[in-house]
């Protein structure tokens, strides 16, 4: 159980300032419940993220991952952490690419050059029932506000195309959107608009975690809204909160490339281990 473990290894890290807490449980077993994901991801009394990961062993590929997010909920995808662990990895084993095993299935990941990471998001969700949605609609003009676009990339997505994603109460209208009937599991939320050729301007609310500076999976579903709306090509470039990201919508998925940040490491204490058994 979490709260019997003592000095427990984690690692931070960022992909644009969208932040996680990671933990290697390849070499120790280590129970995450959604009391321990909340208490780490609390910002003044644990660590802070906005998703925990978990590192485990796997046949078939080099890792599995696992995502919560801050208010103790399972994600189903993590783009930007996913690309952190891929950096990680590559780097502690010398090597170029990875694979590594999500809910989304086996993501092909590799070394771009220039410290960059490129990871293959798989393809784009595009059935109501899978995204899921609440009953049949059309996905490209949903029955809100706006008639956002809904689109699965692991998690569900709705991207919401303003005239000006600055002027945006993130806040509220993101946990608006999150929250509304039609998406049953809640719902990642983007506000875009178009700020040059096969350029996107995209600010992120995320199911469980709140306003964040950037999400790997939401800017691949903002680049696949886009293109089935003919705003842009297949490949955009998404100015965040954080900084850009590289969105190349392929045959054999969307790939995302962008930069990524190994904070620190360190070990939670029994202390605080200890007040969550």
């Amino acid at each position: 159980m979490a709260g019997r473990i003592s000095d427990l290894p984690f690692m931070k890290m960022h992909g644009l300032g969208n932040d996680f807490v990671v933990i290697d449980r390849r070499g120790r077993a280590v129970e995450v419940t959604p009391a321990l994901a909340r208490a780490l991801g609390d910002r003044r009394r644990g660590i802070g993220f906005d998703q925990l990961a978990t590192i485990d062993p796997c046949d078939g590929a080099d890792a599995r991952l696992t995502f919560w997010n801050a208010d103790g909920s399972r994600s189903g995808a993590c783009g930007n952490a996913t690309r952190c662990i891929a950096r990680w990895l590559m780097e502690d084993g010398g090597r170029s690419e990875v694979t590594l095993l999500t809910e989304r299935g086996a993501l092909a990941c590799h070394d771009a050059g220039g410290g960059l990471t490129a990871v293959n998001m798989g393809a784009p969700i595009l059935d109501w029932r899978a995204i899921p949605l609440a009953r049949e609609v059309d996905i490209d003009a949903l029955p809100l506000d706006g008639a956002p676009v809904a689109t699965g990339m692991g998690n569900p997505h709705c991207t919401v195309f303003v005239e000006d994603a600055e002027t945006v109460d993130l806040a509220r209208d993101g946990a608006r959107y999150e929250h509304d009937p039609l998406f049953p599991e809640r719902t990642n939320v983007q506000f875009s608009h178009v700020a040059g050729p096969d350029r996107l301007r995209v600010r992120v609310w995320e199911r469980g975690a709140g306003v964040t500076l950037a999400s790997g999976s939401s800017s691949c579903a903002v680049a696949v809204a886009a293109h089935r709306r003919g705003l842009t090509g297949r490949r955009v470039t998404i100015a965040l909160d954080g900084g850009e990201i590289e969105i190349d919508w392929r045959d054999d998925g969307v790939w995302m490339t962008g930069p990524t940040v190994h904070v620190a490491d360190g070990r939670l204490t029994a202390q605080f281990l200890g007040g969550l058994g």
